[in-house]
């Protein structure tokens, strides 16, 4: 094996969860996959809790190549494929949105947000506001991502329970949201 190094042992760690789920996930399996002896992997991350935020770091990172908005932009369909990107990167992953969840922003990830809610206030929202949206939009689809990647599918056809189009069921979620954003700038 080539020298460890931390994206080495982060890109094996994804690889790992996308094969056997977050639960199952552990130091022990992943330095046996690494082939090494598990404390050589403390040398790159203290405790486990450091290594799921530099995963949940690195599982966002088709996320972070989104262009970024530009003033002039139409703020709604900035808004709303924004979302779609982020939904799109939480399920790149097997449990990627648990993986995600309780993460914060940091180092360019902040600089991006930030920039981010900077267009939403140019574009007529207050600043708290554009910061509750970010918010809003951030914890609906970690909600919705979670749900669908918790969904077993279907177990039993017989049932009068309709199945669940989770590509729609998000949409319909993201234009509740939009249209309450609109309604805010509008009556300003």
């Amino acid at each position: 094996m080539a020298k460890l190094n931390r994206d080495t042992v982060i890109a094996e760690a994804l690889d790992l969860l996308d094969e056997v789920g977050l639960d199952a996930v552990s130091t022990r399996q992943l330095a046996k996959r690494l082939g090494v002896e598990q404390p050589s992997l403390y040398w790159h991350f203290r405790k486990k809790e450091d290594l799921l935020s530099a995963m949940a770091e690195a599982a966002m990172a088709p996320h972070g190549t989104a262009p970024l908005p530009e003033s002039g932009d139409d703020w709604r369909e900035w808004f709303r494929e924004n979302t779609r990107s982020f939904r799109r990167t939480l399920l790149l992953r097997r449990d990627g949105a648990r993986l995600h969840s309780g993460t914060r922003p940091g180092g360019a990830n902040l600089d991006q947000l930030l920039h981010k809610m900077a267009f939403l206030i140019e574009s007529g929202l207050p600043e708290r506001e554009a910061q509750i949206a970010m918010l809003t939009a951030s914890r609906f689809t970690v909600g919705t991502v979670l749900e669908e990647q918790a969904d077993p599918g279907p177990e039993d056809d017989s049932t009068d329970i309709p199945q669940i189009d989770h590509e729609s069921a998000f949409e319909e979620g993201l234009n509740l949201i939009l249209d309450g954003l609109a309604h805010r700038i509008e009556h300003q």
